[in-house]
């Protein structure tokens, strides 16, 4: 039996809010770059899930078509060797002149499928209508799009509407040609619940397959919802008629993310607000079951089992996605991914495996509610505003051939690991992953490579550390009497004793005034020893990651700083940071190097901005620059991003700061206008020349990018920050982040 194949997709929705639509293809820009479909080609997928969508080729008429952005995308895919199947309403209820719940939809879609059809009568593969039964609960039952309906009669129209639309579009395009084959795509999880609830999982586990069923022809009188359909005022005849003149997909298409499986309890004072919900007779909070520490998920190789003995049809994983750090992704994906292999091995007809969102997804968080911009990378990141490789990208390319992946996948995903508890909370993630001090991981797993870093005891080194148990990343955390970085012998016993797959280099001088003093100390931990641990690495082909700073930099530029502007230091610690990169991009081009700039976190007191604010709260009288100009950087931001940059495999200079910029004096005046705090009449702003610094600092030392590097702005941080340290005032959350998990909140009652 041959292996599974490589499908791909791009998030296409257009969904609708009030009188607004919401366009991902435009949001991406993928709307304007045929270029991408090349990027596609490369990962080696045999076929695409792409839009011809209703509402961007016919908005104002029915028969008022305009074919040449489709026209010209799917002649490229057709000479790339890639299969499209085409999409025409992906979350959608149509352009305004329907909806869900008009009469005539199946006629006016159906009409619409026959002139695609007939203007690209080479397609074979087709999913008129994505995830129907989703859309239905999302548009229909909860109101959160357009019709924005919250019962259940509304809801069965819709799901009905759009099953009679499917079969009369699929009908239409057969006649033009006959070789035409559905690809039926539905989000399928499975709920979970307390004894009590037990009836309500039931139902939902039954209404789960409705799509498929109904197309299928299976909802008859012995069907376990044909009551509850019949009470939402279906008539027995048009249920019948879907049973004699059914329109089975050629693919079941599952679409099935961490958060599908959901978990049901009564218990609601045990969970926030947002997620209590109602099925008419009683409250009840709906959760992720991943997040529950008593459910037990069934994951991706069940559900797949459960499917294929369902229906006697080939399957296809249509969407496979995670919104979360590099390594995470490609863990969820190989897992699927496996899943998947091992059924077909086993004689499952299990054909593909997509890579959704190849460019990742907009406003996905408040379920597409609201046009805020958040951006959940894909297997390309646009941050950059072009589509980039990340090590997803190439994970995906290496699965055909069956490439050595990376060394983080050895590890278990956080669903399947002690972290994944939120309910109830865990006061900490009781998993260490330090090899020096907790031998378990690796006794577990003998060949796990570990992430070496260097700085024991500094800031950086211990937030490296913290965020490497919570990312599930393998690691030893060096100090200087382990490894003196400046110690050709000593890097290479460390090298050799744990074989790493890649060092951090957090280690180094950092008292910027002293350096003026003790030059030579300074020159020797900054320079030298990066230039040492570089040799060393290139040499054992382990990749290597060290910081700069913004100190590079005189100041005169009067604009931000990108990676390619010339160094010119002021001070020792600038010029010691600036030979260190010289040395390294000579040494070992493919290191990476990070700049940086006034970082703050939550893991220690010694930062600027819990200074400032610890003075303001306590009425203390704190002085700051008020004409030096500074990015800050929120460490937590920093070190994710380094690490996904490292599993990544970039290289070369690397510009790492929060979006803004400020004075000293005015990140502290923010600070405390977050935090509730008045910050006069105790800080005063005051120049430079009266800190007695002994270093000379440049009057504006701002880092631009001009890649991918695009973190959280400067006021999101800061709100972060507050909210994981002492400080009294909890951040009111935005909108988006309020409503992120009201996907389920309404039920439909059993």
């Amino acid at each position: 039996m041959a292996n599974i194949e490589l499908w791909g997709g791009v998030e296409c929705t257009v969904n609708r809010v009030g009188k607004q639509y919401f366009d991902q293809l435009l949001q991406s820009g993928h709307a304007h770059r045929i270029t991408d479909l090349d990027l596609f080609a490369d990962l080696g997928l045999k076929k695409i899930r792409y839009p011809v969508l209703w509402e961007s080729v016919a908005p104002e008429h029915p028969e008022q078509y305009n074919w040449t952005w489709a026209t010209e995308r799917l002649n490229r895919l057709r000479e790339l060797n890639i299969d499209p199947i085409v999409g025409l309403l992906h979350h959608g209820s149509g352009p305004r002149y329907t909806s869900l719940v008009d009469e005539e939809f199946p006629q006016k879609f159906a009409q619409y499928a026959r002139a695609v059809a007939q203007q690209f009568p080479w397609v074979t593969y087709y999913t008129p209508i994505n995830e129907p039964l989703t859309t239905a609960r999302f548009s229909a039952l909860y109101g959160l799009w357009y019709p924005h309906a919250k019962d259940d009669l509304s809801f069965v129209k819709a799901l009905l509407n759009q099953v009679n639309a499917t079969r009369l579009a699929m009908k239409a395009i057969r006649e033009i040609n006959p070789n035409a084959k559905l690809i039926q795509t539905d989000d399928l999880g499975y709920s979970h619940s307390t004894p009590a609830l037990q009836y309500q999982a039931d139902f939902e586990n039954n209404r789960r397959w409705l799509s498929w069923d109904l197309l299928c022809g299976k909802v008859d009188q012995q069907h376990p919802l044909w009551g509850y359909l019949l009470k939402a005022k279906v008539p027995e005849s048009v249920l019948l008629e879907l049973v004699a003149d059914p329109c089975p997909p050629d693919v079941i298409g599952v679409n099935y993310y961490v958060t599908s499986e959901r978990y049901l309890d009564e218990r609601i004072i045990d969970y926030p607000w947002h997620t209590h919900g109602s099925n008419h007779k009683e409250r009840y909070a709906d959760v992720e079951a991943v997040r529950v520490q008593s459910a037990n998920p069934l994951g991706a190789q069940k559900i797949l089992e459960q499917v294929c003995d369902r229906y006697d049809i080939p399957v296809a994983i249509t969407e496979a996605h995670l919104c979360c750090t590099r390594e995470e992704q490609m863990r969820w994906f190989a897992e699927v991914w496996d899943s998947a292999s091992l059924l077909r091995k086993q004689g499952k007809n299990i054909l593909a495996v997509t890579a959704w969102t190849l460019l990742g997804a907009y406003d996905w968080n408040s379920l597409l509610t609201h046009n805020n911009g958040h951006y959940e990378i894909g297997v390309f990141d646009l941050r950059g505003g072009v589509p980039a490789q990340t090590a997803v990208s190439r994970f995906l390319s290496g699965l055909a051939t069956d490439q050595e992946r990376h060394p983080l996948l050895k590890i278990d995903g956080w669903w399947k690991r002690a972290c994944r508890s939120v309910y109830p909370p865990l006061s900490e993630c009781p998993e260490v992953w330090d090899l020096s001090v907790n031998q378990q991981k690796k006794q577990e797993n003998p060949s796990v490579q570990p992430l070496l870093i260097t700085g024991a005891t500094g800031t950086l080194g211990r937030a490296f550390a913290r965020v490497c148990d919570i990312r599930g990343i393998p690691y030893v955390l060096l100090s200087r009497q382990e490894m003196d970085i400046s110690d050709a012998a000593s890097v290479e016993k460390v090298l050799q004793k744990y074989r790493p797959w890649a060092l951090v280099n957090t280690a180094g001088y950092v008292r910027v005034d002293e350096a003026e003093r003790e030059p030579e100390a300074c020159y020797r931990e900054n320079a030298l020893g990066p230039a040492v641990l570089a040799k060393a690495c290139a040499a054992s082909q382990v990749a290597l990651v060290t910081f700069s700073s913004d100190l590079v930099f005189d100041g005169e530029k009067g604009a931000p700083y990108l990676e390619e502007d010339l160094p010119n230091p002021l001070n020792v610690y600038g010029s010691s940071k600036t030979l260190a990169e010289e040395h390294l991009l000579k040494t070992m081009p493919e290191a990476l190097i990070i700049r940086t700039s006034a970082f703050f976190g939550p893991w220690d007191e010694h930062n600027f901005v819990y200074q400032a604010l610890r003075a303001i709260s306590q009425q203390k009288v704190f002085q700051a620059a008020a004409d030096a100009v500074i990015t800050p950087t929120y460490v937590p931001d920093l070190v994710n991003a380094t690490l996904d940059l490292l599993i990544d495999g970039e290289s070369g200079i690397w510009h790492l700061a929060n979006q803004g910029n400020c004075t000293w004096a005015e990140l502290a005046e923010l600070a405390a206008k977050l935090a509730g705090l008045e910050a006069s009449p105790w800080l005063k702003p005051v120049p430079q020349e009266t800190m007695q610094w002994l270093a000379a600092r440049p009057a504006y030392s701002v880092l631009g990018t001009g890649k991918r590097a695009i973190l959280p702005t400067l006021e999101d941080a800061l709100n972060r920050y507050l909210l994981a340290t002492e400080f009294p005032v909890r951040p009111s959350l935005p909108p988006q982040e309020e409503e992120v998990q009201v996907e389920r909140r309404l039920s439909a009652g059993a």
